[in-house]
């Protein structure tokens, strides 16, 4: 303790060389607590949006993450409310899972044909009231948009209707009718043979919506949805377009179709067994990923189901890729934090020295031996880091709170909506303390070469230096 004493005193013999240093300290940890809380509101941002959406865990019939993207169908799940009930109600993951809810992926043409237009397009199907439960998942209190709960405009007794993304609005020249802003349709193209009949495939629809337009009672726009059924044949369901939701993403926006999953089963099946291409598992903390996944692969070799698990990382690729960046453009802005602070310490420590040689030779002429004065030079060091990490962290909440506080908004990677800017400092728990004691390690690494130097002086060589 006595040690530190003369150590905070020594420091201050030159004020302003201290002081410099001390700065130089806490603007290096102030830009690393700041970069990491950005980061870490990104990386969690994310992670929320994706297991909203997404959900922890997909279960898949075997092979179909690798190649169900060929034929969907061909990979339905049968009787998926069993599978459903055994996941829900097993006694060690009951208590994990916040809601299993069935899916069902699939692609298909889209028409409207009263403006003679259509596109391919990609499908799914899902239970309404399960994706709005799951859109309320928010395990690291990060802000929910409203605007996004309110998209889900599907009911589970709406089973006719749909959404569609605003890009395949514009191609199916449905702008006007669902109001989508900043949409403009291009003009009809014009019919070289008028005299032409157009081809109607109404006779291939096997069931019929609920609303039927010929009798004048929906009045939503209408999407004729034409796919191959389980047994290879076309099949072609009515679709009513509630709404648009941009997706983010221009290629997904001017493909995608999301439906109750009842009018996707009716589509793809038939009047055969209803069956769903995955199921979708939502967890009530991400750290459970692990554990769920290992008690899944027991259920499944207990009951011999041929099934497969895929969290959201390999649902979702793009999560790892920004994560690999931001990590990799944090670890830049610290490694040159850390330079500045080292270089910084050892000019300050070294020019330390070279004013107290003549001390140091004294105190070794009273029998502190080397040992001492490397340890005095090494607190020193030791305080310097103290203050400096101590004040960029009392610095860095205040500036935090400031920019939290300021509503300034932007737009993330993979976000349709701008949201508020936040440093979230507190969101990733090692953060702070690791910056801290990471400042403080670097300023005692950095004052040992200075201290060595002063430690090896001889003591007459000290006491005759002018």
């Amino acid at each position: 303790m006595k040690t530190l004493h003369i150590a905070f005193r020594n420091i201050f013999r030159n004020s302003r060389r201290s002081l410099m240093t001390i700065l130089a300290i806490a603007v290096s940890s102030i830009a690393i607590h700041l970069f990491g809380g950005y980061v870490a509101n990104i990386i969690y941002g994310m992670q929320s949006n994706y297991v909203r959406d997404n959900g922890h865990l997909q279960v898949y019939q075997e092979g179909f993450f690798d190649y169900g993207a060929g034929n969907p169908v061909a990979y339905g799940i049968s009787r998926y409310q069993d599978l459903i009930h055994l996941i829900t109600n097993d006694p060690q993951l009951k208590e994990h899972v916040v809601i299993a809810t069935p899916i069902l992926k699939f692609f298909g043409i889209a028409g409207n044909f009263k403006k003679d237009t259509s596109k391919t397009f990609f499908g799914i199907g899902y239970i309404p009231s399960d994706l709005k439960k799951m859109r309320e998942w928010n395990d690291y209190a990060m802000q929910i948009r409203k605007s996004r709960l309110n998209r889900i405009v599907l009911a589970d007794d709406d089973i006719d209707a749909g959404i569609i993304g605003e890009g395949m609005a514009r191609m199916l020249l449905l702008c006007e009718e669902l109001n989508v802003k900043n949409c403009k349709e291009k003009p009809q193209e014009k019919i070289e043979d008028k005299s032409a009949a157009k081809e109607d495939f109404s006779f291939l629809e096997e069931t019929k919506g609920v609303n039927d337009p010929s009798e004048g009672i929906d009045k939503r726009p209408r999407l004729d949805l034409l796919a191959a059924t389980a047994g290879g044949a076309p099949n072609i369901v009515t679709m009513y377009v509630n709404n648009t939701e941009i997706q983010g993403v221009k290629a997904i926006d001017d493909n995608y179709a999301a439906m109750n999953i009842s009018l996707a089963q009716r589509l793809l099946y038939g009047k055969g067994e209803k069956k769903a291409t995955g199921i979708v598992i939502q967890l009530r903390h991400t750290k459970d990923i692990p554990f769920a996944k290992v008690r899944l692969k027991q259920i499944f070799d207990e009951h011999k189901l041929d099934l497969e698990i895929k969290d959201y990382t390999l649902i979702v690729p793009m999560y790892r890729q920004v994560i690999s960046f931001l990590f990799a453009l944090f670890s830049f802005i610290s490694t040159i934090m850390v330079i500045i602070v080292l270089f910084t310490i050892i000019n300050t420590m070294t020019m330390s020295v070279m004013e107290r040689v003549d001390e140091i030779g004294t105190i070794r002429a009273l029998g502190l031996r080397r040992g001492g004065i490397l340890r005095q030079f090494i607190a020193e060091g030791l305080v310097l880091g103290a203050l400096g990490a101590t004040l960029g962290t009392i610095a860095s909440v205040m500036i935090a709170t400031g920019i939290n506080s300021s509503g300034i908004m932007w737009t993330p990677p993979n976000y349709v909506d701008p949201v508020p800017l936040k440093i979230m400092i507190f969101l990733n728990p090692f953060l702070s303390p690791g910056c801290w004691l990471g400042m403080v390690m670097l300023a005692v690494v950095s004052s040992i070469v200075p201290a060595r130097k002063a430690g090896k002086m001889v003591i007459v060589d000290a006491l005759r230096h002018v």
